[in-house]
């Protein structure tokens, strides 16, 4: 087994629309960014990897024209996940554990303003039985929502402090689309409020793995990747218990997240019910910071919005203000897969 690490992170500032750039213009500053953290020059990567969502560009293989930021030359060792980039780092990850590469970059991208994502993400229903009905993304959301409520998990207000706390802490956030005092607004679909859902917008990331000795002498405190997991729900939502995610469970338990406690979660929770249903399902107490970043409710830029949460996690520990952080990815309607990853600093490793 090889010590895998995150040794840098960049974001774009997530905006709501972003019609002048193209996604090679969204994501060029981002890709000089985090290999300038590093000092590392493109062919000298090992391995290439993206997540994007052709539907959100509609049209076909549009990832390989976001290659144009990366460079067509020299020629590189590249794959792509039709996925959040969360799906992109995995597949690296993999990579460099099997020897393949010493170094990885990871980079994925939304753009969400062109379209209207509520339908866009009906795609990822079942095509026989549910995409056919067209029940968009915020209205499943919304019948979990009233799972949980009619379960006596959360409430109304309790939803609502969730938004508040994760747009009062995304104000440290430059990067967040939305911070502050956000109004819970009127329901969208009910039990959810404009509030308890996640902003509309475009944006990009990148982050840099690298392994053992690599990591170190690129980053004075390396995020060391302890356990990472993925596991998927059925995908029928009739068969599921919409109050848990025992995917996000398992994925945990193979990641290691229970051996030890956490200091920090960042969890990807696009909706104020799913972090009930994450919490509950990772067994986070009131004493574990959770999203300080802001989460998916101060941006989220789809495809990107995971892998985000595994670079703010990662970047906590860079500077020293986590020990041992969970990050958390989803992807699907209503939590359906889920990547759970455990990141740890050298003294915690030590």
């Amino acid at each position: 087994m090889r010590d895998v690490a995150i040794v840098a992170f960049a974001q774009t500032v997530h905006r709501r629309r972003t019609d002048e750039l193209s996604e090679v213009d969204l994501l060029m500053p981002v890709l000089h960014e985090v290999l300038g953290a590093t000092g590392l020059k493109a062919n000298e990567i090992g391995f290439t990897c993206s997540g994007s969502a052709d539907y959100l560009a509609g049209r076909a293989f549009s990832f390989t024209m976001a290659l144009d930021g990366v460079g067509a030359h020299p020629p590189i060792s590249e794959s792509h996940v039709e996925m959040d980039g969360a799906w992109a780092l995995y597949e690296a990850w993999v990579k460099i554990m099997t020897g393949e590469a010493d170094t990885a970059l990871v980079y994925s991208y939304g753009k969400s303003s062109p379209g209207e994502v509520r339908d866009v993400l009906t795609r990822q229903l079942d095509p026989y039985y549910l995409a056919p009905l067209w029940p968009d993304s915020v209205a499943l959301a919304a019948l979990q929502a009233q799972a949980l409520i009619d379960a006596g998990d959360t409430d109304e207000a309790a939803l609502a402090g969730i938004a508040a706390r994760s747009r009062t802490d995304a104000t440290a956030n430059p990067h967040a689309q939305l911070t502050g005092d956000i109004p819970a607004g009127d329901h969208l679909v009910h039990p959810l409020r404009t509030g308890d859902c996640p902003p509309i917008g475009d944006g990009a990331a990148a982050v840099i793995l690298a392994a053992g000795d690599t990591a170190r002498g690129l980053c004075a405190r390396p995020a060391w990747i302890r356990g990472i997991d993925h596991r998927i729900e059925a995908h029928s939502l009739g068969v599921r218990d919409l109050t848990d995610s025992p995917s996000t469970r398992l994925a945990a338990q193979h990641a290691g997240v229970f051996e030890r406690p956490v200091d920090t979660a960042e969890l990807h929770a696009p909706f104020t019910s799913q972090e009930v249903v994450l919490r509950k399902a990772l067994g986070l107490g009131d004493d574990i910071r959770i999203n300080p970043s802001g989460g998916a409710l101060a941006a989220n830029p789809i495809m990107a919005a995971g892998l985000i949460r595994l670079g703010e996690a990662a970047a906590r520990i860079h500077r020293g203000e986590s020990d041992r952080a969970l990050a958390h990815a989803t992807s699907g309607p209503c939590l359906q897969q889920n990547l759970v990853a455990v990141l740890e600093g050298e003294s915690a490793h030590a």
